[in-house]
């Protein structure tokens, strides 16, 4: 078996949040706490949780793009975390970063040929007379036009900016892409169509992502693993299937009863978290979910649980005790006849090519 892609060990990041006059800090909050995992290639890890639980600062961490002030980081044999800023360059060609909003991602005084051509450049990835020939191909492999290299980032819609900062992060040809929620500012429709461009670029080219997102209904279609985070700690971590299949922390449960039904007639037990979330500047003692969490007992106020439990780990004390939960939407109550109707409508208006995209050949009003 080789070697993951991806090792993260321990890792720690606190922010300072209050200085004294001499400049000394007073007051620290701590984002992400002792999170560990592994990340093969070709494969794609979900990070999902609340607003402000850690998710993307871990992954600007995974990318040094911040320092972490404890922990490992192990990138394709090599020990990231102890590189010197010189020695990053190859990191930085291998790991790229595809952000949330493609509307601040990308520079509205370049092109997007400049946009494209910049990273060739800074990286040396193909020689200068190659690279419009190199960037056309980029435009082609995210379904756009390579005509298009001329016009500037607010000619485009949502989507097709993003198709172009997915180019970007493709033009170093990386080994992992942190993707930062990026279909949450899209419309679903366009959102259905970068997810399959995610899946089939990962499959033609044996990318790694690590997905960042707080859409489940999004991850379970794109994620080999799910980690959910909490307060800057994984209190879950599994395959995708058994999950959602079989979550066993608390939290994790009430997420996925979080997922909205499309579907009247749909059974499932709803958990509704009571309270209001614990500030990362004063967490609670104990378990940091035991303060909303609905099974708490006595031993959850004082000791805080460990992540256990081989390939489908849990940090809870009543992982083991906890009865299964019917959390994930099960159709229950509709007609044949509707059923059939809907299946038709389904199958007749989902007509996309192996790409799951079509080629754009030109952005509104262009």
């Amino acid at each position: 078996m080789s070697a993951p892609l991806l090792e993260v060990e321990d890792v720690g990041r606190q922010f300072v949040t209050r200085r004294s006059v001499l400049g000394r800090a007073t007051a620290t909050v701590t984002a992400v706490d002792g999170v560990s995992f592994s990340l093969e290639a070709g494969k794609t890890l979900a990070l999902v949780g609340e607003s402000g639980c850690g998710k993307s600062t871990l992954g600007r961490l995974v990318l040094r793009l911040i320092e972490p002030t404890a922990g490992r980081i192990r990138f394709d044999g090599r020990d990231v975390t102890a590189l010197k800023e010189r020695e990053l360059r190859p990191l930085r060609r291998n790991a790229q970063l595809i952000f949330q909003d493609p509307y601040a991602s990308l520079n509205p005084r370049m092109t997007v040929g400049q946009i494209l051509a910049e990273p060739l450049a800074l990286h040396d990835v193909v020689p200068p007379s190659r690279r419009a020939e190199r960037v056309n191909e980029l435009l082609r492999l995210v379904g756009l036009e390579p005509r298009l290299t001329r016009r500037y980032p607010h000619e485009f819609s949502g989507g097709q900016r993003q198709r172009i900062a997915i180019a970007r992060a493709l033009a170093v040809e990386p080994k992992l892409i942190v993707c930062d929620e990026p279909v949450s500012a899209l419309d679903v429709s366009i959102r259905a169509q970068v997810l399959n461009l995610l899946r089939d670029l990962q499959r033609r080219l044996g990318l790694a992502y690590i997905f960042i997102s707080h859409d489940l209904a999004v991850v379970k279609h794109i994620a080999d693993r799910i980690a959910v985070m909490h307060l800057g700690r994984i209190v879950e971590i599994g395959p995708n299937e058994a999950l959602f299949a079989d979550p066993r922390h608390p939290y994790s449960r009430a997420l996925l009863s979080a997922i909205p039904v499309p579907a009247p007639g749909a059974k499932r037990e709803r958990i509704i978290l009571r309270g209001e979330m614990p500030s990362a500047l004063n967490p609670p003692a104990g378990c940091p979910f035991h303060t909303r969490c609905p099974v708490a007992v006595a031993r959850c106020e004082t000791e805080r649980p460990e992540l256990v439990g081989g390939s489908h780990a849990t940090a809870c004390h009543r992982a083991s005790e906890l009865p299964g939960a019917n959390v994930v939407p099960r159709r229950g109550g509709r007609p044949p006849a509707l059923e059939q109707l809907m299946n038709a409508f389904r199958h007749g208006t989902d007509r996309q090519g192996s790409a799951g995209v079509d080629t754009v050949e030109k952005p509104p009003g262009g």
